[in-house]
């Protein structure tokens, strides 16, 4: 059905008349999920960015108030600061399917989302620090010093972060407000990743996206897509039940510029690349190191092969990658003392070596069908 309406049209093509693979399975349902998650956390942001103060002197209170005093305050902020954990959940799924299932050979597709990763990781810190309680307002220190070893500009550039010699109220109120609109320019990069991923079709599980076997995106995976419900059911339920499981006692402690938590450990979502930057003693190696832990996906995308799919091969090494990513989140949260000292270099180690033989593999193995 032709539709004259521009913008009806463009959504027919994105929703509606969009070919898709018939062999997509549930995994690609990881992306429409972290579709919805996103705009949940833009909504529930805004009404919490009502009640909030950026003031070093009130921030901590008015998250109280918002727990406390506002009318269902307590549950905008519970949806909210779990909606993060949930939003990771799915991105992890979503970048290891798409290791599992070559989806760098969609080059525009895996660099835009590779860019999404990374903006949605500094937004994620920047929303840590809102609450300004001991453990964020340290994790702010910590991170924001990396920055110094930028050559040159690095020292000018943290005290232009902080706006003085120190994290600060004039800090709260610059990651307030980056906070409030990285979400929108993190929207639009989004609206582009589909529309790349659109413009040459999806990856399947038959590891090709040629236009044999397609079907109508509706209304065969708009279906699909509404398992995501029984996934957001179990996410009201566990933010309900178990509302601050994922975070840190420290974190119900007002900032104290003065006295810095025992041990300093970021949410978990951060604990692979702070395992990688605690491993490695010397600061500027450490801070290189903790980029190319992310950095590194890019270079995927600078490898054309379209004709050949170890995909045996590829499986197994993206399961120990997976392997070694959980173990380095967890000696992230350890502390430094034998025998995590020892571990995290070792599994650094893995995680780069994993790293770069897929891509290894993935660049020479187009020549063995020659």
């Amino acid at each position: 059905m032709k539709i004259n309406n521009s913008l009806l049209n463009f959504v027919n093509g994105m929703l509606v008349t969009l070919p898709s693979s018939k062999t997509l399975t549930l995994s690609w349902n990881f992306g429409s999920m972290l579709g919805m998650v996103l705009v949940f956390q833009i909504v529930t942001g805004t009404f919490l960015a009502f009640y909030y103060t950026p003031d070093s002197l009130m921030a901590f209170s008015t998250v109280q108030y918002i727990m406390y005093e506002v009318n269902f305050g307590w549950i905008f902020r519970i949806f909210h600061f779990n909606g993060a954990s949930l939003f990771f959940i799915f991105l992890y799924l979503h970048i290891f399917k798409g290791l599992f299932f070559m989806s760098y050979r969609l080059k525009k597709v895996w660099m835009s989302g590779l860019t999404i990763y990374l903006l949605v990781m500094m937004e994620a810190f920047m929303g840590y620090v809102l609450v300004w309680a001991q453990m964020s307002f340290w994790a702010a220190v910590v991170i924001t010093s990396l920055l110094s070893v930028i050559p040159i500009w690095g020292p000018t550039i943290v005290t232009w972060i902080w706006s003085g010699f120190g994290v600060t109220g004039a800090t709260l109120k610059f990651f307030f407000v980056l906070h409030f609109l990285l979400p929108w320019a993190i929207l639009v990069i989004v609206l582009g990743h589909l529309i790349f991923l659109h413009s040459t079709g999806s990856t399947s599980s038959l590891y090709c996206h040629g236009d044999y076997d397609k079907v109508c995106f509706s209304p065969e995976y708009i279906g699909k897509d509404a398992y995501n419900i029984i996934v957001w059911l179990v996410f009201i339920v566990l933010s309900l039940v178990y509302p601050f499981n994922l975070g840190d006692a420290e974190m119900f402690i007002e900032a104290d510029p003065m006295m810095s938590p025992v041990h300093i450990v970021p949410e978990w979502y951060f604990l692979f690349a702070y395992a990688i930057l605690r491993a490695i003693p010397n600061k500027v190696l450490g801070v290189i190191a903790l980029l190319m832990s992310i950095v590194t996906f890019y270079f995927f995308a600078l490898v054309n092969n379209y004709s050949s799919c170890l995909t045996k091969l590829n499986k197994f090494l993206v399961f120990l990658f997976i392997i070694s990513s959980v173990i380095l989140s967890w000696l992230g949260q350890c502390m430094v003392e034998d025998p995590f000292t020892i571990l995290s270099p070792l599994f650094s180690v893995i995680y780069f070596a994993l790293a770069y033989l897929l891509l290894f593999i993935f660049a020479t193995s187009k020549f063995l069908f020659k």
